[in-house]
């Protein structure tokens, strides 16, 4: 294993805002349930993803929107671990898996995946942390909460869960460089608590990882323009550009291409205004 695997996965990811494509291989996911969910469909998308120049594709085997149901690492594993193998074949784009189980995340490592993304922070199962260290996988930490607390302080909340999970990390073995945190847009914040997180986003860096967010086609877009999820595009995007401005270094989208676009021009100009504060 590299020093840093993460880094020799995404090179770029300190110069330049990275996008990481959804690709959902279940029947129920809120916005792409079952668009997905056979070899040859996941194929197609990825396919799509990569011509539009993703840089990692994030797979998942059950859906994790509000009031869903859960399923058996069994079933998880019958539903990705055929497609990942597929799609390792056919990219070198990083992989990751999106589950909150061990014996998924471990299964999913042996088929090509290459990074865990954890919606449960490693807190869950915490021997996902153990199978991520013995791979050398890097983590994704995501903060999740089971309800919303509107006089919470939604900061101070996301420092005590990720000091826990790093904890849980660092106990396992995951080295510092194979983490990256995910502040949970939608999961269990209010919308003010969802704006407050964007705008504040330079201080959860100080924790000193990349972080990752991913607003895509969520309630809190809903909310604001009214749309059904395969028209929340345009504040998706308005979302994800401000994260990216206050800090984000990965978004996770559905919309790759357009999602792609705008990085670029957000990071051209983050490159223009850091010359003319040095000027």
């Amino acid at each position: 294993m590299s020093q840093s695997r993460l880094k020799t996965l995404l090179p770029d990811i300190e110069k330049r805002v990275l996008v990481m494509g959804i690709l959902n291989v279940t029947p129920d996911s809120f916005s792409d349930g079952g668009l997905h969910d056979s070899i040859l469909a996941a194929e197609a998308h990825a396919r799509l993803m990569i011509e539009q120049e993703v840089d990692i594709i994030d797979i998942g085997g059950e859906s994790t929107r509000p009031g869903f149901s859960p399923i058996s690492a069994e079933e998880e594993i019958r539903r990705i671990e055929p497609i990942i193998s597929r799609i390792a074949q056919i990219t070198d784009k990083p992989i990751s898996i999106d589950t909150y189980k061990s014996e998924t995340a471990r299964t999913a490592l042996k088929a090509g995946a290459h990074i865990i993304n954890d919606v449960c922070g490693l807190q869950h199962d915490p021997v996902i942390a153990d199978v991520a260290a013995e791979f050398g996988a890097p983590v994704i930490i995501m903060h999740n909460r089971a309800e919303e607390d509107p006089d919470l302080d939604i900061l101070d909340d996301m420092r005590y869960f990720f000091d826990r999970s790093l904890s849980i990390a660092y106990k396992a073995g995951i080295a510092e460089h194979n983490i990256i945190l995910d502040p949970g847009i939608g999961f269990g914040k209010t919308d003010k608590q969802h704006f407050e997180i964007i705008q504040r986003l330079p201080e959860l860096r100080a924790f000193g990882f990349p972080m990752l967010v991913g607003a895509s086609r969520k309630r809190m877009i809903a909310k604001i323009v009214n749309r059904p999820p395969q028209e929340r595009m345009a504040g998706t995007l308005a979302v994800h550009t401000l994260a990216a401005i206050n800090g984000a270094s990965i978004i996770r989208a559905h919309d790759v291409a357009e999602h792609v676009d705008a990085m670029r021009v957000t990071d051209t100009y983050k490159c223009f205004a850091n010359e003319s504060a040095q000027e």
